[in-house]
């Protein structure tokens, strides 16, 4: 359940926002995961993809990447990180319909990286149809979370981050969650 006890009565106009790095994938302190043999799906993840594309009419993925800014890796590189993402969960029978980054550095504080809302907006230009009222922001970071809650969205942290736990705790998440497998049992459907 949901933090105040509900469930969300989501329907076929729902959009499920998730972050990258801590949710999909297993993070890598202190470094990027840069070619995908670095790439390593989560527990669940494929299972939860599989049934979110049955659920959710858009899956978004929004994703602060500032090793392209730091000169770590390439927009090249990114791009065969995600293409491999996209093969194995659409292999799975689920799906992405988007995927947006920001490559900038954070000290920048460039629109497009979390908590910024500049993906959130892309995305609704590029899906006009996206209401965030009816969205669900799942992410692993106080950034992720700021990013929903700035956007009227329901938010769902990931626990896979201890350092954002404690000050996440402060926000008004709806749900906290292991993985996003567990999200599921949160939706009703209409």
């Amino acid at each position: 359940m949901t933090t105040d006890g509900e469930r969300w009565m989501v329907d076929g106009d729902w959009t499920l926002f998730l972050d990258r790095d801590g949710v999909i994938n297993q993070r890598i302190p202190g470094r990027y995961v840069t070619d995908i043999e670095e790439f390593v799906f989560l527990d669940g993840v494929l299972e939860a993809m599989s049934s979110f594309a049955k659920i959710f009419k858009k899956i978004i993925v929004v994703t602060n990447q500032q090793g392209i800014g730091k000169g770590l890796m390439t927009d090249a590189q990114l791009a065969r990180v995600h293409a491999h993402m996209r093969e194995q969960i659409e292999r799975a029978g689920g799906r992405i319909d988007a995927i947006y980054y920001c490559p900038k550095l954070a000290k920048d504080k460039p629109e497009c990286r979390k908590p910024n809302i500049g993906m959130a907006l892309q995305a609704k230009a590029d899906f006009p149809d996206i209401d965030f009222e009816k969205s669900i922001m799942v992410g692993d970071s106080v950034t992720d979370m700021e990013f929903g809650l700035k956007l009227n969205m329901k938010t769902v942290f990931i626990q896979t981050k201890p350092e954002d736990s404690a000050a996440a705790q402060l926000l008004p998440v709806n749900l906290y969650c292991e993985k996003i497998y567990d999200i599921i049992p949160c939706l009703s459907f209409c």
